[in-house]
């Protein structure tokens, strides 16, 4: 069984231009979606990493939304046919200086390649783009995200096998619900049905539930980080998603230093869920802020 990519191999090299102004506001509504103290995000403060997902969410008309509410064309996603569903596979970023509150923020992206597999859920085509961002006092990110493009869900996908005990030094378990699963949706502006329409999860794309974006995973990893090291700058991360996660199964998220910061994984299930690592400051706390 092959996967014939057609006209998608065309968009190889394209690129696309962004700008945004980092306001504080999302920032801080991400923050309360956390459940962390709101605080201040001050003109100048350091943008968590991560946190430019809320700058560029995807600029499309309501027309152009597909079933799943995804959107059927994009000047850098590729339309397969036979490949109609999607999900986030991980990213791997690199922030020399941290983008910065009240920043322009300028992203260029690139599709930078093009991969078939086969996977256990069939015919799958992985799409890498890069995202170059500079921000206007000084700071950068470039992230590589890997999406996954896969065939439309006759049958669910088995699970995966149960996660092998591992030592972690902290963690912090987070319990899904529709609200946490609708408020990140909200931020991002992100209209996947999987995130909030528990029948359509569950019928049409056979989950066992609401599932769990996997950039809220993502941002849930570097949260804990936060929470050991309060306003440490994590100048490189990345991250993998293993399993899909569902609500209400709570998510242990988990810590481990290393030489150069953290390696993190997240839980839920029995399973894994994420895994990643991040590059930032050690310290030698044993407790984890609220």
């Amino acid at each position: 069984m092959s996967v014939d990519i057609g006209e998608a191999a065309a968009l190889l090299g394209r690129t696309e231009t962004r700008a945004a102004d980092a306001h504080p506001e999302p920032a801080q509504l991400l923050r309360a979606t956390l459940d962390r103290d709101i605080g201040s995000f001050e003109p100048g403060s350091p943008l968590p990493l991560l946190w430019h997902w809320l700058y560029f969410p995807p600029l499309i008309q309501q027309s152009r939304l597909g079933e799943d509410g995804h959107t059927r064309d994009s000047s850098l996603l590729p339309v397969v046919p036979l490949l109609p569903r999607r999900r986030w596979a991980g990213s791997r970023l690199r922030s020399p200086a941290p983008l910065r509150i009240g920043d322009r923020l300028t992203r260029r992206s690139e599709v930078t390649s093009l991969t078939p597999k086969i996977g256990r859920s069939g015919r799958l085509l992985f799409v890498t783009i890069r995202h170059t961002l500079a921000g206007s006092a000084g700071g950068s990110v470039v992230e590589e995200q890997d999406v996954v493009l896969r065939e439309a869900a006759g049958r669910s996908t088995p699970p995966g096998n149960p996660a092998a005990p591992a030592p972690c030094d902290f963690e912090h378990v987070v319990t899904p619900t529709p609200t946490l699963l609708f408020r990140f949706s909200a931020l991002t502006f992100n209209a996947h049905r999987i995130h909030y329409d528990h029948p359509y999860a569950t019928q049409v794309e056979h989950y066992e539930g609401l599932v769990v974006h996997g950039p809220l995973i993502a941002v849930l990893m570097l949260d804990l980080v936060d929470r050991i090291s309060p306003g440490a700058a994590v100048s490189a991360f990345e991250f993998k998603a293993v399993n899909p996660a569902f609500v209400p199964h709570p998510l242990a998220v988990r810590a481990k230093t290393t030489e150069t910061g953290f390696s993190l994984r997240v839980e839920s299930a029995g399973r894994i869920a994420s895994t990643g690592t991040a590059t930032a400051p050690r310290h030698n706390k044993t407790t984890i802020a609220t």
